[in-house]
């Protein structure tokens, strides 16, 4: 399963601005995605990893969980991020 992260077009940014804004900070927890989430990441630092892959990202980023991943999140610096499930 691929976690996708890249910069977000214009519209993207436009769009996840309407999503509801979820913050936590610095820790780590393994959490399972029973839908896919899409992210505009708004503040932070942040390393994901799911076996043998590992992603990371930050500030800028948009980043796409697929649905079924189990992973392990690592939050470096509090993270701040619009969020939508489906």
């Amino acid at each position: 399963m691929k976690i996708i992260v890249r910069k977000p077009s214009e519209a993207e940014k436009k769009t996840a601005a309407a999503w509801p804004v979820w913050a936590k900070e610095a820790s780590a927890f393994p959490w399972h995605y029973d839908d896919q989430e899409t992210c505009y990441i708004l503040e932070g630092a942040v390393t994901v990893e799911a076996g043998a892959e590992k992603a990371s990202f930050g500030a800028g980023d948009w980043v796409v969980f697929p649905k079924g991943l189990d992973c392990r999140w690592t939050i470096q610096k509090a993270v701040r991020k619009h969020y939508k499930f489906g």
